[in-house]
């Protein structure tokens, strides 16, 4: 199996594993920084949400919807989509997880792992916890670890996968120095930024964080353009 990654602003990527196309976190209609609408993406297998927050789940019931596709998160978003009909009318039941667990999916395996940050709804409601995503497929791995402080437990949930994913926007996550720690700790082969730039409060220079992954670790930097592709 192949996996390619198209990184389409802030901290949504579409990941495409043969013929799936699997999209984490689309925010699109409201993301000033975005290329691409939402109704644009078509042929989408899967939804991946990793928490509750606005800047993370505004567009994925209309694209779930669209696409009549599967959404997987927490049992908390999992049950807060079947509320809002997911499961009914020939829409795909949502696949709530919990952390620590995996599932075996059409396109791999999906192990749900921790994150270091905050979580709820856009009207205020608990939304369970953060959670990261480790995807292997075939003999390829990829560490999502979407919006989180770097922790040390890093080490054991994706140390020495082929790519980690990993926000570099500070203030609300990690920024460039944590990040590059956290590429310490994890070891990848690949790496790549997200969560940044979108507004002037996690404006980074992705170069400078490149330079400095360069300097301090042995892996490969990868920093994608908004709308770029990137073949594993």
């Amino acid at each position: 199996m192949s996996i390619a990654l198209t990184w389409l602003s802030h901290a949504t990527w579409l990941i495409e594993v043969d013929s799936h196309r699997i999209l984490l976190d689309p925010f699109l209609s409201d993301n000033p920084a975005a290329e691409t609408t939402a109704d644009s993406l078509d042929s989408i297998s899967h939804v991946l949400v990793s928490h509750g927050h606005a800047d993370h789940i505004s567009d994925v019931e209309s694209i779930a919807r669209r696409n009549q596709c599967p959404i997987i998160s927490n049992f908390e978003i999992a049950q807060w989509f079947g509320a809002k009909g997911f499961g009914q009318d020939g829409l795909p039941e949502p696949i709530g997880m919990n952390t620590g667990g995996q599932l075996e999916l059409p396109f791999g395996r999906l192990k749900m792992v921790p994150a270091l940050h905050s979580s709820s709804f856009p009207d205020g409601g608990y939304a369970g916890n953060p959670v990261g995503f480790v995807l292997s497929a075939g003999k390829q791995s990829v560490y999502f670890a979407c919006d989180t402080a770097y922790f040390s437990d890093m080490r054991y949930y994706a140390h020495g996968v082929d790519v980690a994913v990993l926000p570099i926007g500070d203030l609300y996550t990690m920024g460039i120095e944590d990040s590059v720690e956290a590429i310490r700790t994890i070891e990848p082969r690949i790496a790549m930024p997200t969560h940044y730039g979108t507004w002037p409060p996690i404006e980074q220079n992705p170069n400078s964080w490149a330079r400095k992954v360069r300097e301090h670790t042995a892996t490969k930097p990868v920093v994608l353009g908004i709308g770029e592709r990137y073949e594993v």
